[in-house]
């Protein structure tokens, strides 16, 4: 029997605080307003990593992105790609019978036709593949073909080629990811949404930011739009989240020249969490996640459980009937009951972690274990060092160059990784989040039985992805 169909949008760099329901009026979302007060809503759900690349990665495969080889979202690097030796979500479903597409932001393989979304599951592609585009200046991939742009704003584009994805399959089971590029920089919104949110007093950054959510969520109107239009939308699993928790800084040339956009953070409201995309607290990898399916799941209802981006491929397929293509380890759990109103008597251990370049198990880790949450500070290891400076200069270059210039650009940039010093770790931290979910209280020294523990629990977890890991480089 088939199951419903599946509409996956995933926004980029948007955190709990960045829409209207959780930000207390800030943003001007209606849309998706309406999409959380009809459906389901996550209040533990938990990105794959902190940073692009290989957050995607982890809801691609159901695994853990250190075991894919998607370490960084350095695309011109190829540190972003998934190893052609483990199979994705969309894999699955085509295998399965239904249609498979992605409209929006790849970014899990960008300079080699064998990482090309089409090559790994999708049989219908309209997008960028590498992690940013211009909003205005786009080139756009389409099954292969490169599209310049005609001067329309990308987050409308993308709604249009979703809502035609839609129109011309509504009679066929089908799998749609609409991978937003908003709020991700460059920082670009349509003027007059701007300036609404500059005249309610939100500084530049800020009110450019929320411009572009507002923006985004006129597209989610469409592609609900297309659902109805359709007669699909009871039939539908519509579900919505993001990739990380916000971002707070951004490369010099993806901010506007035209006025200052120093401090991104101001105004912005990220609700009462610590940290921000590139970290393993809770403002960089708990993430929203709404969905709404009229004939399948309950509506108007929160759920506290914790659910974490490689629980959605086992728990897709089961929702489908599809059966899982390929022989990797999933490492995410089935949780359709969680979604249907069960509780679990016991939740599973979660574990992330992430730095620039190969993986360093001392820094800015973390593991999830219950209402204990256990962190490892990000150590100050510098990207390259000042010796370096030519190397971060052309890769700069090489990127900027890539996302304007596609065409010129067919191999990595042949970069040594730079050589690190590791200096000793701090005490990891922990906290009880269902007392301090700011993390604002250290608790390790009043438990030093469970911090052992869970210390030790990281530790053999990085061991087991990171061999794995090494496996598929060797």
């Amino acid at each position: 029997m088939k199951g419903p169909n599946i509409v996956l949008m995933v926004a980029d760099d948007m955190g709990y605080g960045d829409f209207g329901l959780y930000s207390e009026g800030r943003v001007n979302t209606p849309s998706l307003d309406e999409l959380a007060l009809d459906g389901i809503r996550l209040t533990q759900h938990y990105a794959g990593s902190p940073v692009c690349s290989p957050s995607r990665a982890a809801l691609l495969t159901g695994r853990y992105p250190i075991r894919t080889g998607a370490l960084t979202p350095q695309e011109v690097l190829g540190n972003d790609r998934i190893s052609l030796k483990e199979s994705t979500i969309a894999d699955s479903f085509s295998q399965g019978g239904y249609i498979t597409g992605m409209i929006g932001k790849w970014h899990n393989g960008a300079l080699d036709p064998r990482f090309h979304p089409n090559a790994r599951g999708f049989d219908e592609f309209v997008g960028f593949l590498g992690g940013w585009a211009d909003y205005y200046r786009w080139n756009i991939d389409r099954n292969g073909s490169l599209e310049k742009s005609d001067g329309r704003y990308l987050t409308d584009v993308l709604a249009d080629e979703a809502a035609s994805f839609i129109t011309r399959h509504k009679d066929e089971p089908f799998f749609l990811m609409v991978t937003w590029n908003a709020p991700h920089s460059p920082l670009q919104a349509p003027k007059d949404i701007e300036q609404r949110y500059l005249e309610a007093g939100f500084s530049r950054g800020t009110a450019l930011i929320y411009a572009m959510i507002e923006s985004m969520d006129s597209g989610i109107a469409k592609v609900k739009q297309a659902l109805s239009d359709a007669g699909v939308a009871d039939d539908t699993l519509l579900m919505f989240t993001s990739d990380n928790g916000p971002a707070f800084a951004h490369r010099p040339d993806q901010v506007p020249k035209d006025g200052s956009v120093s401090d991104f953070s101001e105004n912005r409201f990220n609700n009462g969490f610590a940290g921000a995309k590139g970290s393993v607290y809770e403002g960089g990898i708990r993430i929203p996640m709404i969905a709404r399916w009229p004939n399948g799941l309950p509506q108007n209802t929160d759920i506290a459980e914790q659910i974490c981006f490689i629980d959605w491929l086992p728990t897709l397929l089961s929702l489908t009937n599809v059966d899982l293509v390929g022989e990797k380890k999933i490492d995410g759990s089935d949780v359709c009951s969680i979604l249907r109103g069960d509780s679990l008597q016991v939740q599973p251990r979660r574990f992330w972690q992430w730095n620039v370049d190969s993986p360093i198990g001392e820094t800015n880790a973390a593991m999830r274990d219950g209402n204990w949450k256990l962190v490892r500070p990000a150590l100050d290891i510098s990207y390259a060092s000042d010796g370096d400076k030519k190397l971060n200069d052309d890769y700069t270059a090489m990127d900027i160059e890539y996302k304007y210039n596609p065409e010129n650009i067919s191999e990595i940039f042949d970069w040594p990784e730079p050589q690190k010093v590791v200096p000793e770790p701090p005490k990891p931290e922990l906290f009880d989040l269902a007392v301090d979910p700011g993390e604002e209280a250290n608790v390790a020294d009043d438990h030093p039985d469970v911090s052992s523990r869970m210390l030790t629990e990281l530790e053999t977890w990085f061991e087991e992805v990171e061999s794995e890991r090494q496996a598929i480089t060797e």
